[in-house]
């Protein structure tokens, strides 16, 4: 006979406790606890493995490192995130705000792999095998090989698996589905989670790669709550404002690659369509000979991204002064701001900061702090910078500017898009040659950088 326990789980981090309570210890989060049924059952398949076979341990030299298979996709934007392609074997999940395009994305890369020769097994959730076939029209990924079923229930999954034996299987979405020997609600911690542990068993033993996705809370942290990320091989965040039709895909944890990639899609009527050369993109709208308008060099991943900051300085009629920022941190906003108070003298107690990244990017890199600082300056003073003027570099609390990597990189595609000048630091101006045509000017403080940058 089962028994019968009741638990509170926070919803945010997954803290379990006998009872409720107001606060979590581990997040620190308030009023998150949620009381769920939890059936201790010796039912097949719950917090057991697939398969009976008993692993025994072996050294570590005995082993083979072979480097693992990839599928490689059509879409190169999004093998560059993954590192390479898929890697049969793998758990992936995919995260993203509603609407956002990630039933798009893994549809049209479900019919890029059936082009293949892959059996692609598409399970949906929230919609029907009717609404699924109506979306795939519209994005023309029809394919004999694309498998499509409308079930919630993991033993049923497990069930169409077998049968299908598919190469490549997608979940959408993961707080749907549930396990019939847990008592708790679908998209509960009890449920989330031992319904990912079924389909990470499932993916290694049967070397199946498999996506999941995941809803996103009000904050933008994929539901479930994060014990999700700590269980699967890779975490992809699907970014981008919803009046914008520029999307980012982000990896945020990757076994398999590195975790600062993103690829770049535009979302069209018939799908979204990779963008090759984003910076060219960005770049396409800028306005010329502007105050507050700076252009500056940020690297994701191994990919140079040129972006444009726009600043707006003004003055306030309260007494705190206002600071926002959309799609950089507040918080080195704010630094900034303090150094070029300190530093240049600038008076910006009584002035309102505004900063925006164009193009809807999120920049998350010191050495996009140089280029802050040119166009709060350029707007406070009202003066333009130089039209075709790339700046980047990190700065101190003293007013210096600290050297940044892969500067070659970023010059080269500064110099792609036709830029003339590229204001560095100086620490960055060693090891590496200039390509010609274009003029280095290094820089040593913010006093520097804005005699030069400032018309």
């Amino acid at each position: 006979m089962a028994k019968t326990k009741t638990k509170f789980y926070c919803q945010q981090c997954g803290y379990e406790s006998p009872k409720w309570l107001g606060k979590c210890p581990g997040c620190e989060a308030w009023n998150t606890f949620v009381e769920e049924v939890e059936t201790v059952s010796k039912a097949k398949g719950l917090h057991g493995s697939i398969t009976n076979k008993k692993e025994k341990a072996i050294s570590i030299i005995n082993i083979e490192s072979n480097e693992e298979p990839r599928i490689e996709t059509s879409n190169k934007e999004l093998n560059r995130v993954l590192g390479g392609g898929l890697v049969p074997g793998s758990l992936i999940l995919v995260g993203g705000d509603p609407g956002i395009g990630k039933s798009t994305l893994l549809l049209q890369t479900s019919h890029e792999l059936t082009s293949k020769g892959l059996r692609v097994l598409y399970i949906s959730g929230e919609e029907s095998v009717r609404q699924t076939k109506l979306r795939a029209d519209r994005l023309q990924a029809v394919s004999p090989l694309l498998f499509v079923l409308s079930e919630t229930n993991v033993d049923f999954i497990e069930a169409a698996i077998d049968d299908i034996q598919p190469d490549f299987i997608v979940i959408d979405s993961i707080q749907t589905v549930f396990h019939p020997a847990v008592a708790s609600a679908p998209g509960s911690v009890s449920q989330v989670r031992e319904c990912t542990g079924h389909f990470m068993r499932i993916a290694k033993v049967r070397g199946i790669a498999c996506v999941l996705v995941g809803h996103v809370t009000k904050e933008g942290a994929i539901a479930g709550p994060r014990l999700l990320e700590h269980m699967v091989d890779c975490v992809l965040y699907f970014e981008g404002e919803r009046h914008h039709s520029y999307r980012v895909l982000r990896a945020v944890k990757n076994r398999f690659g590195s975790t600062n990639e993103i690829g770049i899609f535009e979302m069209r009527e018939s799908g979204l369509v990779e963008v090759s050369n984003p910076s060219e993109l960005f770049l396409s709208e800028r306005p010329l000979g502007v105050a507050g308008s700076t252009v500056v060099a940020s690297m994701e991943g191994t990919r140079p991204v040129l972006v444009e900051l726009q600043a707006l300085v003004c003055s306030t009629n309260f007494p705190s002064p206002r600071r926002m920022a959309t799609g950089y941190d507040h918080n080195r906003l704010a630094l900034i701001i303090a150094v070029l108070e300190k530093r240049m003298g600038m008076f910006l107690q009584n002035q309102d900061a505004y900063l925006n990244v164009a193009g809807g990017v999120k920049l998350d890199e010191p050495a996009v702090d140089l280029a802050v600082a040119v166009a709060l300056a350029s707007s406070f003073r009202d003066q333009p910078t130089q039209a075709f003027d790339v700046v980047f570099g990190e700065i101190g609390l003293t007013g210096e500017v600290r050297g940044v990597s892969r500067v070659d990189q970023r010059v080269k595609e500064a110099q792609k898009l036709g830029f003339k000048r590229v204001i560095v630091p100086q620490q960055s101006m060693k090891g590496w040659t200039a390509p010609s045509g274009i003029h280095i000017i290094g820089v040593q403080t913010v006093a520097e950088a804005l005699s030069a940058a400032l018309v």
